[in-house]
């Protein structure tokens, strides 16, 4: 008699269990702002779309709840005061999640371990490109010195290939989690690529091969897999383009005259992309300068087309100036939605075409002692 009432009992528990199970519960604590609301964000394919909000308590205490969390870890946000923190959140998920002041510096987040690790990540790396960016901004001031300016593009420079550093240590040694997935997209400011555009393929790769394994079903592999394949077909069109005769700009220089790179034909022409944004570009323009200066007066002269990949003026004309750059140097002020990138295919910065006296690409991203043999080929 007692049989069938705990057969149905033991039913009833196992379905409740179930259906609990694809909750996700998010609570935690937030003081130090006036703000009272916290927002959950859902992020699917570059769209970002608030789900829920509830409000502090007088102790600063929230609580937020997911009724059907997703089966695979997807990227959600934590909304508060302006400031996001990712989080990867899995049906039956329970997280707390704490901060205090600047909540991006200072949360803490318990109950995903996905979620701890990208916070291992994200903090620095947050941190390190807001000072870029203020660092950027002090370097702006026309008012400054020389030797101020100086100090400020060194301090840049050291800050971002030490952030860079991290963020690669980071995806080598966390290749199959999906905190590995959200690194290899932050870019700093000005950084469309992560290192080098052509190269970054291989560390795409590394965190796809290990994430079919630890995620073999997970949405982002797939992602991964299309971006891969876009940087293989872009390799095979660049390597198309440096054989073809050159495609012509016509690019404003720092006081708006626009110039043809077409006028150089019959110079060998040197048609580099970089930017003063990046902070990196000292070594770069000495290096150049060398060049241009034994080879600008040559039988068949250089010549150097530079096209800046900047949004600010200010920044890239001082930039010109404080290093005393010799040659053609132009920029729409587009940044990375210049028309130059395109109609060159560049995937990363710098970049650099060689362009011989009867206008054709002769060679793409030469360096140091192999463009001066070229060059010295050249312009004979």
């Amino acid at each position: 008699m007692n049989k069938l009432p705990i057969f149905l009992t033991a039913i009833a528990a196992t379905l409740f269990c179930s259906c609990q199970s694809t909750h996700v519960k998010i609570e935690g604590r937030f003081v130090g702002n006036d703000t009272k609301t916290v927002y959950l964000e859902q992020t699917t394919s570059n769209v970002q779309q608030i789900i829920d909000s509830t409000t502090l308590d007088n102790e600063g205490n929230y609580r937020l709840t997911l009724e059907k969390g997703p089966k695979n870890p997807s990227l959600y946000n934590l909304v508060y005061n302006g400031e996001r923190i990712p989080l990867f959140i899995t049906a039956g998920d329970q997280l707390h999640v704490d901060g205090a002041g600047s909540v991006i510096s200072t949360y803490t987040v318990e109950g995903s371990e996905e979620s701890e690790l990208l916070r291992t990540f994200y903090q620095p790396f947050i941190a390190g490109a807001q000072q870029l960016e203020k660092i950027a901004l002090q370097s702006a001031d026309q008012t400054l010195s020389e030797e101020a300016r100086k100090a400020l593009i060194e301090e840049y420079t050291t800050l971002y290939y030490r952030i860079r550093r991290a963020q690669l240590e980071f995806l080598i040694s966390q290749k199959g989690s999906l905190a590995a997935v959200y690194a290899i997209y932050q870019r700093l400011p000005g950084d469309r690529y992560l290192f080098d555009g052509e190269s970054d393929v291989v560390y795409y790769r590394e965190v796809a091969e290990a994430l079919a394994e630890t995620y073999p079903d997970s949405p982002y592999l797939t992602l991964l897999q299309g971006d891969i394949d876009r940087m293989d077909a872009g390799a095979r069109l660049a390597a198309q383009i440096a054989e073809a005769t050159f495609p012509d700009l016509e690019l404003p220089d720092m006081y708006g005259k626009k110039i043809r790179l077409s006028s150089l034909k019959g110079k060998v022409i040197l048609l580099e992309f970089w930017s003063a944004e990046l902070g990196n570009s000292n070594a770069l323009n000495a290096e150049l300068k060398e060049l241009y200066a034994r080879y600008s007066k040559a039988n068949t002269p250089l010549e150097i087309y530079q096209v800046a990949i900047d949004t600010s003026k200010p920044l890239w004309i001082n930039t010109i100036q404080g290093q005393a750059l010799p040659w053609i140097s132009v920029s729409d002020l587009r940044g990375r939605a210049s028309i130059a990138l395109g109609t060159y295919n560049v995937q990363t910065l710098p970049t650099n075409f060689l362009i011989n006296k009867e206008g054709t690409i002769v060679s793409r991203n030469l360096r140091g002692e192999e463009l001066e043999r070229k060059l010295a080929e050249l312009t004979r």
